[in-house]
């Protein structure tokens, strides 16, 4: 960590930071603005809308304010076309000598609308304290109190060391692999360029997330013997041998996940255990078929499952109490197989509490809010997977000021309040971390 100034030594850091927050305090209008803004641009992925539009807007105001800008393409990634190209925005700015890097990353996509509304998702109504809108709470309004917070540090001419970034980037919602995967694997997620990452995913203003369980995701497919569906005994239907496996899975794994527990701090507490879902699940015809059915026994069903695992469990532990199930299901029907393809699989990964960040958070939290913070972990799986992962970087968290559980949900909002809290929090926790 840089050595503190002497002139900040002297002027005293209670000093400084009463005057950075009343800079915040100052801005409330233009952090609205400025979340408004982003929502307007509808980045919804799938299929990756308008990643360019939303990644100019936050890199021109950026350099507008001495930040070094570039637009990395994540070219090849899944997804990325001309059409809808995984173009991602970081910007970086040099304080007075070497030092430290905080790096504030936010992700620029959405989820689809859906229905159920009842304002407009992308116009950015703001009514009774709130700024409704798809992304608000996820993440755009906490990306937007991140860079208010990095702009009040700098407008305030405070003499610091190291450097401060600040990304936004794409495909979080679908795996972040054309954002910051892409990233990590060029080193902008690495030492020496970086020491420190925030996150401002919606975990609430007041919880810091030190990571997340595991994920497995699988397409499992059965396959039987076609036969005509008026003598289903000549074939072998892959849609029973699949319901098989479900009341297995139902009888016997539910429970025994049901009874492991982990050590992680997963909020909400229903998912401190282990958790299996099937996303989808399909047998027979395809469904682009036109008119009406065809008898057949089915000779295909597949599913895909999502499997959530703790830091207690190995991965292959989780696949092979799967396969084994599979197997003895297939064994009790002769014509019956089965085959499996992994679609996505991220280990557990957690920081731990005594990490420089997360004691720079808990103690700027502590000041601005007045309480002590929790210390939380996510039950699904973020972007700080790719930067501890491939970046090998451990001190990263999540800390924003949106709701979890407004998240995805029709009129989607975030307290205005909180992203004035959370800018306060990241602005001090920088200072912290920079040593200014």
């Amino acid at each position: 960590m840089a050595t503190i100034s002497a002139s900040a030594s002297r002027e005293g850091r209670s000093a400084i930071l009463d005057r950075i927050f009343a800079r915040i305090d100052s801005r409330r209008a233009e952090l609205v603005d400025l979340a408004r803004e982003m929502v307007r641009v509808p980045t919804v992925n799938p299929p990756g809308d308008a990643y360019a539009p939303c990644a100019e807007l936050i890199g021109r105001r950026l350099a507008g304010r001495g930040f070094a800008v570039e637009y990395p393409r994540a070219v090849g990634t899944p997804g990325d076309s001309d059409r809808h190209p995984r173009v991602n925005v970081v910007a970086r700015i040099e304080g007075r000598g070497p030092g430290a890097c905080v790096h504030f990353n936010g992700h620029i996509d959405v989820v689809e609308a859906g229905r159920g509304w009842t304002v407009d998702p992308f116009a950015g109504l703001v009514r009774d304290g709130k700024l409704f809108g798809r992304g608000t709470s996820d993440m755009k309004g906490g990306l937007a109190a991140a860079i208010i917070a990095a702009e009040s540090i700098l407008e305030d001419g405070l003499p610091w060391r190291g450097a401060i970034e600040i990304s936004g980037t794409a495909d979080e919602e679908t795996g972040g692999f054309g954002g910051v995967a892409w990233l990590a694997e060029r080193g902008y997620f690495s030492k020496p360029r970086v020491d420190h990452v925030i996150i401002p995913e919606p975990l609430n203003v007041d919880r810091v997330c030190l990571g997340h369980r595991g994920v497995w995701w699988a397409e499992i497919e059965m396959q039987g013997r076609v036969a005509h569906g008026s003598m289903p005994f000549l074939g072998v239907s892959a849609i029973r041998g699949m319901a098989a496996f479900l009341a297995a899975v139902e009888a016997e794994l539910y429970p025994k996940l049901d009874a492991r527990r982990t050590r992680m701090p997963v909020e909400p507490a229903g998912a401190r255990v282990s958790t299996l879902n099937f996303n989808s699940l399909h047998g027979g015809l395809d469904d682009s078929y036109q008119g009406l059915p065809s008898p057949l026994v089915a000779e295909s069903c597949r599913l895909v499952l999502d499997r959530r695992f703790l830091l207690e469990e190995s991965l292959d532990d989780v696949k092979r109490e799967i396969a084994d199930l599979l197997d003895r299901v297939t064994a009790a029907r002769p014509g019956l197989a089965w085959s499996s393809r992994d679609i996505m699989t991220f280990h557990p990964t957690m920081t731990e509490p005594e990490a420089p960040v997360v004691r720079a958070l808990d103690a700027a939290i502590g000041r601005v809010l007045g309480r002590a913070p929790a210390h939380i972990a996510s039950p699904g799986t973020y972007d700080q997977k790719h930067v501890a992962r491939i970046g090998h970087l451990r001190d990263c968290v999540a800390y924003g000021p949106g709701l979890l559980e407004i998240a995805h949900q029709p009129d989607e909002f975030i307290v205005i309040d909180d992203m004035m809290a959370a800018a306060k929090v990241m602005a001090a926790a920088s200072l912290e971390l920079l040593g200014a």
